[in-house]
């Protein structure tokens, strides 16, 4: 292990912080598809937070392709940093940077990792390169569930700049989808614009309550 390497000097700061007993429990919680060091959120987060600071001074190809080596690791740990970096890099990731999130979105792919990198970064991409609107277009028609639900929610935080048209016909067209995580998705962010505009997203439901899933329905009235 070399210490000026900083993927093994974050291995040894996570190591220092983890708590093995921890480690089943995690692993358990998200289903046993992933190994776990035993670090919780916090601790993570202290002992990555000299390299994602680093990665923010540095040429921006670099931290994408350090995020890319953190994901190539095998603890989950390291794929949470991997999405916290790319965050705290958000407004300088380019147009060109969205076939690598889109690898890293197919990658080991769980809800934990995939929301991550869909709201805010992915969102953030798309905010500041509308190009990149052609691409959410080609996600919620994949085939990979996990780029549908990326697209479905990666408006999530936009607010009164939501886009709503484009938010509407995501969910129409995953309306009849039978994968949990996209009717999830779907409810989530009508229930999370409903905070913004919830008439609009009462009409929406109703409009197209003999598609959407009692899921997606109930998730996106729950506070309407």
């Amino acid at each position: 292990m070399s210490q000026s390497d900083p993927v093994d000097r974050l291995r040894a700061e996570l190591i220092a912080v983890s708590v093995p007993t921890e480690a089943g429990p995690m692993a358990a919680y998200m289903k046993h598809r992933f190994e776990f060091l035993g670090v919780k959120s916090p601790a993570r987060r202290t002992a990555s937070k000299s390299m994602i600071t680093t990665s923010t001074r540095g040429p921006i190809d670099d931290a994408v392709a350090l995020a890319s080596r953190l994901r190539a690791q095998p603890e989950r740990e390291f794929h949470y940093v991997a999405g916290d970096l790319l965050r705290a890099n958000q407004q300088r990731l380019g147009c060109e940077h969205i076939a690598d999130l889109e690898r890293l979105i197919t990658t080991d792919s769980w809800w934990d990792t995939v929301d991550a990198l869909a709201s805010p970064t992915v969102g953030t991409m798309v905010r500041n390169h509308p190009d990149l609107i052609a691409t959410m277009a080609t996600w919620i028609e994949s085939d990979n569930m996990w780029l549908a639900r990326a697209a479905i929610i990666h408006q999530l935080r936009f607010g009164e700049d939501t886009d709503v048209e484009r938010l509407f016909d995501a969910a129409a067209r995953r309306a009849s989808d039978s994968e949990f995580f996209i009717r999830k998705a779907i409810g989530w962010a009508l229930r999370k614009y409903a905070q913004t505009d919830p008439d609009a997203v009462r009409c929406f439901v109703d409009a197209h309550l003999d598609v959407l899933s009692p899921l997606s329905v109930r998730e996106a009235t729950k506070h309407l």
